[in-house]
């Protein structure tokens, strides 16, 4: 018989879904399964590859930067891949329930930033104030420096990677009836899951382990959260350095510095802020980003602050996961 809206199963799936968890769904974990398979992937693949390839090629020529073109196609393998991951792989909603959460926390965001910010600039303010750092950034041409701020920005999401996995697999291992109850407070399973704890033949706890599909799931939506953190720092980072190097460097130290003498060049109607400027900021800025994101997970001083309330939500969409397997289970039973 097909089930209705006031199912608790079926509810609790369009819970999933609005909370940034579509892969906690059996239908929409298909999905993304059969989006994976080399049939479908593989065609887009080459389809972005070529395209890529071709616009590279075209930006190399016309800007006499042979680095551009590299630059260019990691920049476009990763967009395409957001609309891929985003439409076929049904990762929207995580995508969309992740930003939402990290915005909706601006306090907390502004609080992590205001404890991070002052050390992180007095430490690298004194490469900003370094000679060989505006030189090297100088010499480089923007593809090249895209290039380097897409290498230090993929270092921090590998490090992300490789240890994101643990958060989950700590949520995953003390689930209990306590922690059952607590996650699906409020949540269409309320009150299934007091009747399964209730029943001592059921054991909700025994479906806490997350894997496949659903671990990523996870693992996907600290990343978002934490990148766009990390994101919204380095942008901080970036702008003060563009008002700092204004203020403090007037175009004959820059143009000493970098070696190029008279070349400094200014934007149009910002004449305090020269290319070379931009370069150093930006190249600085992403060095930040890559020792905020390493400190943040390592660190307990920001460990606390970076993490607060998402730990929170790890435990709820587990609990409430569990409890939806065992409903699962025990209505197939029926």
């Amino acid at each position: 018989m097909k089930q209705t809206s006031s199912d608790p199963l079926v509810a609790t799936e369009t819970w999933f879904v609005q909370h940034g968890l579509p892969y906690f769904v059996p239908e929409e974990r298909a999905a993304a399964r059969a989006a994976l398979r080399p049939r479908r992937a593989i065609p887009l693949l080459v389809l972005v590859a070529l395209v890529a390839a071709a616009l590279g090629g075209l930006l190399g020529w016309f800007s006499d930067q042979v680095s551009a073109a590299p630059a260019l196609w990691l920049t476009l393998a990763f967009l395409a891949g957001l609309v891929y991951a985003s439409t076929a792989l049904r990762a929207r909603p995580i995508l969309g329930w992740a930003l939402g959460r990290t915005f909706s926390s601006l306090r907390l965001l502004l609080s992590t930033a205001s404890r991070a910010l002052p050390l992180l600039l007095v430490f690298v303010t004194f490469l900003f104030i370094n000679a060989e750092a505006w030189e090297m950034t100088s010499q480089l041409p923007f593809g090249r420096l895209w290039l380097a701020v897409l290498l230090l920005l993929g270092l921090g999401v590998m490090f992300l990677l490789v240890r994101l996995p643990e958060e989950v697999d700590q949520a995953d291992d003390a689930v209990d009836d306590a922690v059952l109850t607590r996650a699906c407070r409020g949540t269409p399973l309320e009150k299934p899951c007091a009747d399964l704890i209730g029943d001592p033949d059921a054991d909700p706890a025994a479906y806490a382990e997350v894997t496949g599909y659903e671990r990523w799931n996870l693992i996907t939506a600290l990343l978002i959260i934490q990148a766009t953190q990390v994101l919204v720092l380095v942008a901080a980072v970036f702008v003060f350095f563009l008002l700092f190097g204004s203020l403090i460097m007037p175009e004959e130290v820059q143009g000493s510095w970098t070696g190029l003498g008279d070349g400094i060049r200014s934007f149009p109607h910002l004449e305090s802020v020269s290319t070379q400027l931009v370069k150093v900021s930006l190249f600085l800025a992403s060095f930040s980003g890559l020792y905020f994101t390493v400190s943040a997970v390592t660190d307990q001083t920001y460990r606390d602050q970076f993490f607060a309330g998402v730990t929170d939500e790890l435990e709820r969409a587990v609990g409430v996961r569990a409890v939806y397997l065992a409903l699962r289970a025990r209505s197939s039973r029926g």
